[in-house]
């Protein structure tokens, strides 16, 4: 197997990369693992002690919940795996803060007061209520650790694949401009009045469209055995570390399931 770098746009929260002599069903795990299995944080309990605002408890606390919260999964385990058994300590839960009071004005997620610098909203400008004048929201929330296959807003990315495009022109095209025509990624181009391959874009390539009913020379078909990988984190964790973390999952299952394999002689 290899791994080879097409983008780590950090800022940006987008890796991409191409995973060469792998197989389709260890590709779908590794991107259910990313989506279902890497922990982050997240609010899940609440406790209101003053809210006037126009929108119920329960619709704040809906809100709350779906924040992206920056996770540093080295401080803190998940409650089935913490020692307290999940009865909640400062090794499996964080209490947050919000108390806003404004005149005229919306309260912001940068307003939530965490007890841990290392554990805030990663985007510190998500709206969460407008408060009006004589309007206060008080709140105390409890953050746990969890996993995307529990609720959605544990989940720390978007992550997809695609088959590797392989792009052949096996003789002279009559019509280039047609082919040019369907071409939205600008993957050929006309040189010389001929149809030439932009290689810099082959990955861009559609692999749903078929050029060759255009002409049988322009032939798209895809890699049994490359994979292009995009994953798009939601702010909670680098995509680095989502992969890394994914991979390590994935160790601790097949090392578990060898185990039960023995218990079975």
């Amino acid at each position: 197997m290899e791994v080879r770098v097409l983008e780590n746009n950090k800022e940006q929260g987008k890796l991409s990369f191409i995973l060469k002599d792998f197989n389709p069903v260890f590709a779908n795990t590794l991107r259910r693992l990313m989506v279902d299995e890497v922990p982050t944080m997240a609010i899940e309990e609440i406790e209101f002690s003053k809210n006037n605002s126009i929108l119920y408890d329960e619709m704040i606390a809906h809100r709350l919940g779906l924040i992206p919260l920056k996770t540093d999964l080295k401080s803190y385990n998940l409650p089935d795996k913490c020692k307290c058994e999940g009865k909640g300590c400062n090794r499996c839960q964080l209490k947050m803060v919000l108390r806003a009071t404004k005149g005229s004005g919306i309260a912001y997620a940068s307003e939530i007061k965490s007890k841990d610098p290392a554990v805030k909203p990663f985007y510190g400008n998500t709206p969460i209520v407008k408060l009006l004048r004589g309007q206060t929201l008080e709140l105390e929330a409890t953050a746990v650790l969890g996993r995307g296959r529990q609720h959605i807003k544990w989940s720390p990315c978007h992550a997809y694949y695609k088959y590797r495009p392989i792009i052949e022109i096996t003789g002279e095209v009559k019509n280039p401009e047609a082919i040019i025509e369907v071409d939205h990624n600008n993957i050929f181009e006309i040189k010389d009045r001929k149809l030439v391959i932009n290689k810099d874009k082959v990955l861009e390539c559609d692999l749903s469209l078929d050029y060759s009913e255009i002409d049988k020379n322009v032939k798209v078909t895809a890699s049994d055995t490359d994979f292009v990988f995009y994953v798009e984190s939601f702010g909670q964790l680098s995509c680095k570390e989502i992969v890394n973390k994914a991979i390590d999952i994935f160790d601790e299952m097949l090392d578990e399931f060898v185990e039960e394999l023995k218990k079975a002689k």
